[in-house]
């Protein structure tokens, strides 16, 4: 019986995260790597080497004239999302997405209904709730073994200085919710469920940036349970975890706390548990972000089962919503009111 053969795929950007989803693909022995694209073509020479792959393009309509994909890995400027997208849609080529899937709410939606019309596939790129700590926290939830929940707290706050690894960061006029609230906002639909309302301010506080770098948002859940969410790269704390997410769930028969350094505490009237969850360390992964490298791999295992055929969790029709909870968090902060989410349309 002969083995399956490889899907084909090309990579198009060639910036800092495409270091590490090229290998965290390349962990899996079904896809090939066989192009990849970038408007700087010795940027995309170096990737292309860096990983044996065979050519580089700085065209993407060059790419996709020469080479039979199966899909593409967009891993470009969130500006360049919806165009590469339909291109690659538009040729019957399947297509993954960096997050966030696109600058707007609508944007995003004519993605989906571009791949729905088309009859591709479409996943974003989301790796959070891919965390071996975030899975676990989700496994206790799913136990019942604290209940019912009615409160959440969802924090990612430091002073990590994102902005030299990723000086185009500092350009962005909108920046924590679109980039990190992407992860987040999708870890509280992950482990809560969809929201019904959302309230949200923003602050901009390190100097020489366009966008806002502290958001708290507030989201009452379809459940009726409420969720805190808070975001910052502006806090000098006293043990900085970045890119750790912490979060305390109180449920109706006790609480889930994920901690500093993958501790998980669950209380209940019967005692207190303890627990660790370590992510798997990867030899190419940056150590200043291994959590999220180590998560790469199996997001991206999950979205090879939905490039194969098979259910995928981080679609673009799911992954929509948590689009429009981004947008409409930027809707609340700008108009300083309730946005409800079901007549939300960006």
């Amino acid at each position: 019986m002969h083995p399956p053969e490889k899907l084909t795929f090309a990579v198009i950007g060639a910036g800092f995260w495409s270091r590490f989803q090229v290998p965290g693909w390349l962990e899996s022995n079904a896809v090939e790597l066989v192009a990849v694209c970038d408007h700087d073509l010795g940027k995309a020479r170096d990737l292309a080497e860096r990983f044996g792959c065979p050519r580089a393009y700085s065209s993407v309509e060059e790419l996709l004239d020469s080479e039979k994909l199966d899909f593409v890995d967009i891993i470009a400027g969130v500006d360049t999302h919806l165009p590469l997208a339909l291109q690659a849609i538009n040729r019957g080529v399947d297509v993954v997405c960096q997050k966030p899937l696109a600058e707007s709410f609508r944007s995003a939606r004519r993605m989906v209904e571009a791949a729905e019309a088309k009859g591709t596939r479409l996943f974003a790129n989301e790796n959070f709730r891919w965390q071996a700590q975030l899975r676990r926290v989700r496994e206790i939830l799913d136990s019942n073994l604290i209940g019912s929940v009615f409160k959440t707290r969802i924090s990612f706050c430091s002073s990590f200085p994102v902005f030299e690894n990723q000086p185009s960061l500092a350009e962005l006029e909108h920046f924590i919710i679109a980039d990190v609230g992407s992860h987040v906002l999708d870890v509280c639909r992950f482990l809560l469920g969809e929201a019904k309302s959302v309230y949200c301010q923003t602050l901009s506080v390190t100097p020489g940036i366009k966008g806002e770098d502290v958001a708290n948002i507030f989201l009452e859940m379809e459940s009726g349970g409420h969720c805190f969410v808070e975001m910052s790269y502006a806090s000098i704390l006293r043990e900085e975890v970045f890119p750790q997410t912490l979060i305390l769930l109180e449920g109706e028969k006790g609480s889930i706390e994920l901690g500093a350094n993958f501790e998980i505490q669950v209380a209940t009237r019967e005692g207190v548990s303890w627990e660790k969850v370590e992510p798997k360390i990867y030899p190419w992964a940056d150590k200043d972000y291994a959590v999220l490298h180590s998560s790469v791999v199996d997001t991206q295992a999950n979205i090879l089962k939905g490039l194969q055929g098979l259910a995928a969790e981080t679609t673009g029709i799911d992954n929509l919503e948590t689009v429009r909870l981004v947008w409409a968090s930027y809707e609340s902060a700008k108009s300083h009111r309730v946005v409800e989410l079901a007549s939300f349309e960006g």
